[in-house]
């Protein structure tokens, strides 16, 4: 067992790799109640085009198949809901899929032995068979119907959707009524013997434990079941372009206010610096521009062509990084060209970067007393570069306003895409 110190944040992670090729990773805190536990695997929505395990030929896979094999996961032979069983042992329980990884989960006070083998053994023991996968699409297709009509699922997958030409990313993380229908027992069964192989997953564990001991119980769980060896899982590469894939549509939903949409895609293949940094930069540059006390927010405000704060979020693919903007606005038009050359304006003071890296520095602090955003931060950091940032907070000790404003000169905000979203008529 490994013990290495987050770099000057009082925080020392317990990492070991089982003999079956298993990732655990524990952070002990213990001024705290709570335990949370992750067991995830590297395996989200984009990845519906591999080389399956014992096979040797590049296959597609209906689209949502890792968020419906998510639902599967849960369906036992015994006809045990795992949700019953945590709730019994007073613990919450969950799961969630994204474009990168599936995740399943709970937080506990007690019993953490009894809770986490159970954790291991529900998700390491698939049960399909043809009658519950026809019956998963019923009410997964509910659920799917639910997201479009909801606006802002509808909208944030259709900007996406507009933005990306090739790149997976592109399509719902469920997939779509009629790709869910396409999807067979044989093929959950595919793919997850693919991708639920320990040496493609990993275990995170923060809270009030004994490093020790829980590195043990999954020791003496993962001991009595055997894997085959997985090599390395041949993903199918996509050539994204730099274009979007749409420059502009309206879509009419049940919004009370109109909305604006941007997407900013830019390239980042040229530029030299890791995710943390490109990530941190252009949100930084997206906070100073349109965040919460901007100018221009307040300006605008002024103005009353929004009544509300603008949203913006990133997405990012191995070569590109998307800036997404979002304003509830009656004045569509005129807040796009005043948002589009606030943005394209690259001009920013040095004192205003020495604010914000203040800030990355403060937030990086409140992540290390969170058990869960300590949980996250391991997740992340080991599906973006597949091993822990040991020196996060150095890392951001290390930013300089220099470097920013060379990242940001190398920036291309003309690639764009717009989504106008207007009530029903």
């Amino acid at each position: 067992m490994k013990k290495t110190p987050l770099y000057n944040l009082d925080i020392n992670i317990y990492e070991e790799t089982l003999d079956n090729g298993l990732k655990v990773f524990v952070v002990p805190k213990k001024d705290i109640n709570n335990i949370y536990v992750t067991f995830s695997t590297n395996y989200g929505s984009i990845q519906n085009e591999f080389i399956p395990i014992n096979e040797n030929k590049m296959r597609k896979f209906p689209d949502g198949i890792a968020h419906f094999l998510e639902h599967k996961v849960f369906e036992q032979k015994s006809g045990e809901d795992p949700f019953n069983f945590f709730s019994k042992t007073g613990s919450d329980c969950n799961a969630n899929t994204s474009n990168f990884k599936t995740t399943y989960l709970f937080v506990t006070q007690e019993k953490i032995k009894e809770n986490l083998n159970y954790l291991l053994d529900f998700v390491q023991e698939p049960y399909f068979t043809d009658e519950n996968v026809e019956k998963e699409k019923g009410i997964i297709e509910q659920e799917l119907k639910m997201y479009q009509d909801d606006p802002d699922t509808n909208a944030n997958e259709t900007i996406i959707y507009n933005t990306f030409v090739k790149h997976p990313i592109k399509l719902p993380i469920g997939g779509t009524v009629d790709s869910i229908k396409k999807i067979t027992k044989e093929d959950l069964y595919t793919c997850y013997n693919t991708f639920y192989n320990p040496a493609n997953m990993f275990v995170v564990v923060t809270g009030n434990v004994n490093p020790k001991k829980i590195i043990e119980i999954i020791k003496e769980n993962q001991n009595k079941k055997e894997f085959k060896k997985l090599e390395k899982i041949k993903i199918k590469e996509y050539l994204e372009p730099n274009n979007v894939d749409k420059k502009e549509e309206t879509k009419f939903m049940n919004v009370t206010v109109p909305k604006l949409i941007i997407s900013y895609k830019i390239n980042i293949e040229n530029i030299s610096l890791n995710d943390m940094k490109i990530l941190n930069y252009i949100g930084i540059y997206a906070d100073l521009k349109i965040g919460p006390v901007s100018a221009f927010l307040e300006k605008i405000k002024e103005e009353k062509i929004v009544t509300k704060d603008i949203l913006y979020s990133t997405i990012k693919t191995d070569k590109h990084i998307v800036l997404v903007i979002e304003a509830s606005t009656e004045n569509q038009e005129k807040l796009l060209k005043m948002i589009d050359k606030e943005i394209k304006n690259k001009k920013i003071l040095e004192k205003e970067f020495l604010r914000k890296k203040k800030l990355a520095l403060s937030s990086c602090i409140y992540m290390s007393d969170s058990i869960y955003s300590l949980n996250s931060f391991i997740m992340n950091s080991l599906i973006r570069e597949n091993k822990v940032n040991y020196n996060i907070y150095e890392d951001y000790q290390n930013i300089t306003y220099k470097e920013f404003v060379e990242f940001i000169d190398k920036i291309n905000f003309n690639n764009k895409s717009i989504l106008f979203v207007n009530p029903k008529e």
